[in-house]
């Protein structure tokens, strides 16, 4: 089996899958991980002492 077959098999499963949840929104996923970044970095930088 070639890898290009393979890649076609795998598209098509996910595609029959349905490929997109429509509860998911992009908007709302970026905005969250957005803000977890940003908490991260805060986080970082509060226990950053030694500047």
């Amino acid at each position: 089996m070639s890898l290009h077959r393979a890649a076609t098999q795998l598209v098509n499963l996910a595609e029959a899958e349905g490929g997109h949840h429509n509860s998911l929104n992009p908007a709302v996923t970026g905005g969250v991980a957005l803000g977890i970044l940003l908490l991260l970095l805060w986080i970082t930088t509060r226990f950053n002492r030694d500047r």
